[in-house]
């Protein structure tokens, strides 16, 4: 399957929410969400609370879904949870779900070591990284995504300037900006992101589902 239509099959709701509509629903980080599709498998990046948020989750969550997160996040979910770690790999519903490390480096709300977490699934050959809340991180350079989703607000993560640094590290098709325009950034980070990389990597800035 190929990137543009995998990368229609995505939707941003908001902050560093993702569904995505492929065979499986897939729900990233559910934060502030309306019910919505039932979700089949539910990844969560970490336990900060607008990212591990129990009564999102619920909100979609029904009795055969399986929710794959980090060991903190873990403690705070209940059902079919299961717990990675950076470097793991898991077939969930026959959906390959790799974690990958993101962590801060000039500031200390993500540690390195807390072991949270990024996300690349494979759907029809093409590989799909969500960055969860990091900073530009030397093991970007070793990650093979087609299509990456990453933050750009500054503050508690990457800025939009550092996110397209990473970004060209990563070398993805296609990049789409998240982490704006709900706790912190707005949508000229995601302006300048798309801008930083203009001429290099496409950007596909997303409306608010």
């Amino acid at each position: 399957m190929s990137v543009e239509t995998v990368s229609r099959m995505i939707h941003w709701l908001g902050h560093d929410t993702m569904r995505i509509d492929a065979d499986l629903t897939v729900y990233i980080d559910p934060f502030k969400i309306k019910s919505g599709l039932p979700a089949d498998i539910i990844l969560i990046t970490h336990e900060h609370f607008d990212h591990c948020s129990p009564g999102d989750i619920a909100k979609v969550q029904k009795n055969d879904t399986v929710i794959v997160t980090e060991k903190d996040s873990a403690k705070k979910l209940s059902g079919d949870v299961r717990v990675m770690a950076p470097g793991d790999r898991l077939t969930v519903k026959g959906m390959e779900i790799e974690a990958v490390p993101a962590y801060n480096t000039n500031k200390d709300f993500h540690p390195k070591a807390n072991n949270w977490l990024g996300f690349i699934l494979t759907i029809d050959g093409t590989r799909v990284y969500h960055a969860g809340d990091t900073d530009f991180i030397p093991e970007m350079k070793d990650i093979n995504a087609d299509i990456a989703m990453v933050p750009v607000s500054g503050t508690y993560v990457m800025t939009a300037n550092e996110a397209v640094e990473a970004t060209l590290a990563i070398t993805p098709s296609l990049a789409i900006p998240m982490h704006y325009g709900s706790i912190v950034g707005d949508g000229n980070d995601a302006e300048t992101f798309k801008s930083g990389l203009k001429g290099k990597i496409h950007v596909t800035i997303l409306k608010k589902s």
